[in-house]
């Protein structure tokens, strides 16, 4: 997985908590958070999406580095790469 696909997977969790969600001119360094209005509910319905979607596993560990495009999309990135280390 590289980060462009990483962040269309971001982009569709967040699409399922927020539907009408925009991400034009979206920092990716700002938070999902403040910038799509979630409450703490919609962030971990955001996480179980993202982890879903994904196929990656997610915890609470994971949280603080969530809560950014470019955070989700790192993580989502190194998971698969050590997915992939694993398996060969």
């Amino acid at each position: 997985m590289n980060h462009d696909e990483a962040r269309t997977f971001v982009r569709r969790a967040v699409r399922r908590v927020v539907p009408d969600a925009d991400f034009t001119g979206l920092d990716p360094d700002a938070s999902l958070r403040d910038t799509f209005d979630m409450d703490s509910l919609d962030f971990l319905e955001f996480v179980e999406a993202l982890a879903e979607l994904s196929g990656r596993e997610l915890s609470e560990d994971d949280y603080p580095v969530l809560v950014t495009w470019d955070g989700c999309a790192d993580r989502l990135v190194a998971g698969a790469r050590t997915a992939h280390e694993r398996s060969g």
